[in-house]
């Protein structure tokens, strides 16, 4: 089970929406970070299987103590929205979400005992993710992120972020990248594996507004606010090139921008591509960017997914 970040401490007599639905495999990810930047409280994952695996939702609703004049939504009104998001979200992939299942829950301090669940990782050798409720002292040679589940993309338990990290790593101790672009920012994870890695000015930039308020908290709280800027400047006016840029996405945006990505990328210069399904998916990203003068250094595969390093011509 996983779950993000909980809110502040709730009143005595709080209530929760909790909305599940079943998800297939190529959807977990991004669902459950849709999910959580719904609430805005906390997403819950069941073990996955061959199939998929049900991600559930918590929606605070009003407490008696609330502000009357701020009654905030119903329950009517929070699951048409959860509904209409995720039917937006499945239509990218070509499917149709299942039908959810509501549930009404008192606070039973759901938002702390999951913190049981989540505990310092190496992620990839050399690099700790640490939730800021744990402590732990590093090895020689390993740098720690500081990085608390969250309403945003990526908090590397994820094999495309695992994967992506590890690719940004061996560019950096190919080329020695000293600027970067992280394109879909979300947490900053790999933003900000790009400072420690040895970048010394990294461009995050993101879409969502609430990713980019989620990144920058991040980035302040490991200190690395002076070498990495997030903004929701848009990829298309970002303006010259870099060695390293790097996009942790999905398939059919990744191709939307190709042309874009393939354009930032300096010559000689890397580009990290993840969010990608092995096989069809992979090898039209190879197809496609290779017409735009990018070819594979480097392939990562973990379970159905791909990453891929490119380097420009």
């Amino acid at each position: 089970m996983t779950m993000t970040t909980a809110p502040e401490t709730p009143p005595a007599d709080r209530q929760w929406l909790k909305i599940t639905l079943f998800c297939p495999l190529p959807l977990l990810e991004p669902a459950a970070d849709l999910m959580g930047v719904l609430s805005g409280a906390g997403v819950e994952q069941s073990p996955e299987t061959d199939s998929g695996a049900l991600i559930s939702g918590f929606f605070p609703l009003p407490a008696a103590t609330d502000d009357l004049q701020s009654p905030g939504e119903t329950d009517t009104e929070i699951l048409a929205r959860v509904e209409r998001e995720m039917a937006d979200l499945f239509a990218l992939y070509n499917c149709v979400p299942a039908p959810v299942i509501v549930t009404r829950l008192a606070d039973e301090d759901w938002a702390t005992s999951w913190q049981q669940y989540f505990k310092p990782f190496e992620i990839i050798p050399g690099l700790v993710i640490k939730p800021s409720w744990e402590t732990y002292q590093p090895e020689p040679g390993q740098a720690i992120i500081e990085l608390d589940p969250g309403m945003a993309f990526g908090t590397g338990q994820h094999a495309s972020t695992r994967m992506a990290l590890a690719l940004i790593r061996k560019s950096m101790a190919m080329i020695r990248p000293r600027q970067a672009l992280d394109v879909g920012t979300g947490t900053g994870i790999l933003a900000m594996a790009a400072a420690l890695f040895g970048a010394e000015r990294v461009a995050a930039i993101d879409n969502d507004p609430d990713a980019v308020t989620v990144a920058r908290e991040n980035i302040e709280k490991n200190r690395l606010a002076a070498i990495i800027e997030v903004s929701t400047t848009p990829v298309e006016q970002i303006r010259g090139v870099f060695p390293l840029v790097c996009a942790n996405i999905v398939h059919d945006v990744l191709v939307a921008l190709a042309e874009t990505l393939a354009g930032l990328t300096a010559p000689g210069g890397h580009l990290v591509l993840a969010g990608i399904l092995s096989g069809a998916q992979e090898d039209n990203i190879v197809r496609v960017y290779g017409e735009l003068g990018l070819h594979p250094l480097d392939r990562l595969y973990q379970e159905e997914w791909t990453a891929l390093l490119l380097r420009r011509n």
